[in-house]
């Protein structure tokens, strides 16, 4: 039995422990059906043309964990930004751990999925925000809908702010010999309101994981939402990642990823302006060696005028690794005003790695600025010269050269204890002291 046999048989048995009676129960029905009729995506589609998903249909994923896992907090510290405090959604082998969580109701509702989907008194806001922006196209994202059951639901509302940044973590612990998870969460920040997230999948040995994971924010006017992506899993590890954001009028939505771990990682993030004077951006500093592999995959969407869109990504690229951008940008006829800026620029630092890209631009309106660029290159050797002839390493020069091609993009992070933390994972993959505290 194939993957795609095994995940369609499986949902049987998901079926009978969910309540078939409610509403969401149709929705999955309908997102299997779709999944069954387009299966896994090839590399004879075009966004998926550099990336394949073979290798992973022929390992004998677990579907469900076998039993519920429990880990130490000493065990797993330091995967958390210990630095400050947080509130916390933990989640261990796909199954939340209220002992290593800290959720608050203090204003804002930050909890579990699972209730969000089966107490009534959350139907309503299920009823109008559950798979509303997520693709019921998209057949990985469809998978996700059929199997959607745990993740974090967090419910910000107007004019609030949580006192504390939020994480979701999704711990691995390897006690299967492989494993499918497929955690789905919801965002919904309301007018004025404001929300910091960090997010993280973490695998604690190199045991096969596949995580397929789906993430829905909306943002009403004038809400402010960070979200960080953390993805430094180990070799064993690969994850899909949609992420669909709905903009409202005067909204601002900052999406940082930061790819520095796992065997493939394919991150589709994608962005519907739904209203005016809005602003999205999307950051990212990708660092592999190896034979990893990351693809990232962007679409901005402006609807309607006087919106804006940033998108500046940086790859450094060694070893066997392989790296994939596609940015597109769309811009309506009545999205006058539109100013949009995609720029995506690269290092490859061996002569075996790679990196694909292809920024797009489909505009139909007349009065905007839109720019789109891509560059692909080797570290400036006149300026390894200039810093060796002043007494520095030539390893030591390489890694500064990197950490300053990449540094623009920190700057951004509104955290700066998390700013810091990344700031100590680039120098520790780049495999030199940058005068952090490692």
């Amino acid at each position: 039995m194939d993957l795609k046999e095994k995940l369609i048989s499986s949902f049987m048995a998901f079926e009978n422990n969910v309540d078939v009676e409610h509403p969401v129960h149709d929705v999955r029905t309908e997102a299997i059906k779709n999944f069954e009729e387009k299966g896994f995506p090839t590399k004879k589609e075009e966004a998926w043309k550099y990336t394949s998903l073979n290798s992973l249909q022929k390992i004998d994923f677990s579907i469900f964990p076998k039993q519920e896992n429990t880990l130490e907090y000493k065990d797993v510290k330091r995967y958390f930004l210990h630095e400050i405090d947080t509130y916390k959604i933990v989640f261990i082998d796909g199954i939340y751990s209220s002992f290593l969580s800290e959720t608050t109701h203090d204003g804002v509702d930050i909890c579990l999925m699972s209730s969000a989907l089966t107490k009534p008194m959350y139907k309503q806001i299920i009823d109008v925000y559950f798979n509303k922006v997520a693709s019921k196209d998209e057949s990985l994202t469809t998978l996700n809908t059929a199997f959607s059951r745990e993740g974090a639901y967090i419910y910000i509302p107007k004019n609030k702010m949580p006192k504390k940044p939020v994480e979701i973590v999704h711990f691995a612990t390897g006690n299967e010999a492989s494993l499918m998870l497929q955690p789905r969460n919801l965002i919904i920040v309301e007018e004025n309101a404001e929300v910091q997230i960090i997010e993280r999948h973490q695998s604690l040995t190199t045991n096969a994981v596949l995580t397929n994971s789906v993430t829905e924010i909306f943002a009403a006017q004038n809400a402010i939402v960070d979200y960080y992506k953390i993805q430094n899993d180990t070799s064993g590890a690969s994850l899909i990642d949609n992420t669909y954001i709905n903009q409202k009028s005067k909204s601002n939505v900052n999406v940082h990823t930061f790819s520095f771990g796992g065997k493939l990682t394919r991150n589709n993030l994608n962005f519907y302006q739904n209203g005016e004077y809005m602003d999205s951006t999307m950051k990212g500093v990708t660092i592999l060696g190896e034979k990893q592999h990351v693809d990232h995959h962007t679409l901005v969407h402006h609807i309607e005028p006087n919106c804006e869109s940033h998108q500046d990504y940086k790859g450094i690229y060694g070893e066997n690794s392989t790296g994939v951008f596609n940015g597109k940008i769309i811009v309506d006829k009545i999205a006058q005003k539109t100013n949009a800026f995609q720029q995506n620029n690269n290092i490859l630092i061996s002569d075996k790695a790679t990196i694909n890209t292809k920024p797009q631009l489909e505009i139909f309106a007349d009065d905007v600025k839109c720019s789109h660029g891509c560059t692909i290159g080797q570290l400036d050797e006149d300026a390894l010269f200039y810093m060796q002839s002043r007494g520095i390493g030539k390893k030591e020069a390489r890694a500064l050269l990197m950490y300053a091609f990449a540094n623009n993009v920190l700057e951004s992070v509104r955290i700066p204890e998390l700013k810091a933390r990344i700031n100590k994972l680039i120098a520790k993959k780049l495999g030199v002291n940058l005068g952090f505290d490692l």
